[in-house]
């Protein structure tokens, strides 16, 4: 079952337990997914599309808290909450680290110049499963060492 069949069947048992909040979270992500197979050029990678959108509610949640509306920031933490039970589990600190280490040492590089070589190498392996800020800090920690 893909995610989106799986979206889809969740969408309708929200609205049999009428949860407008889960309801509109789940249309929207369903939205998404449907627009990402369309367009076919890529965009169909379900994973990247589940990331983007879980981004963008935490964004929209950080601009929200800055111009003190508390309850829209929550409600957008509470749609990233709804995207993050579809997405692949998260790569933890030490598995990250192993990931990044290894890339490191494969590519050579020594100093943080060398960091836009690693990131394109350790992108690709922790695909949906880290995201580019953690990711990037890591990287940028183990080239500073």
């Amino acid at each position: 079952m893909s995610i989106l069949e799986r979206i889809q069947a969740d969408t309708r048992n929200a609205m049999r337990d009428r949860d407008r909040d889960r309801v509109g979270a789940l249309r929207m992500l369903s939205s998404e997914l449907q627009k990402a197979l369309k367009e076919g050029d890529g965009g169909a990678d379900e994973a990247a599309v589940l990331q983007r959108e879980r981004k963008r509610r935490l964004e929209a949640s950080d601009a929200y808290r800055e111009a003190g509306r508390d309850d829209l920031a929550r409600g957008e933490e509470r749609e990233a909450a709804i995207v993050e039970e579809y997405l692949p589990r998260q790569l933890s600190d030490d598995e990250l680290g192993a990931i990044v280490g290894d890339v490191v040492a494969r590519a050579g590089a020594a100093s943080p110049r060398e960091m836009g070589k690693v990131m394109s190498l350790v992108m690709p392996e922790v695909q949906g499963r880290a995201d580019g800020k953690r990711v990037s800090a890591m990287v940028r920690d183990k080239l500073s060492a």
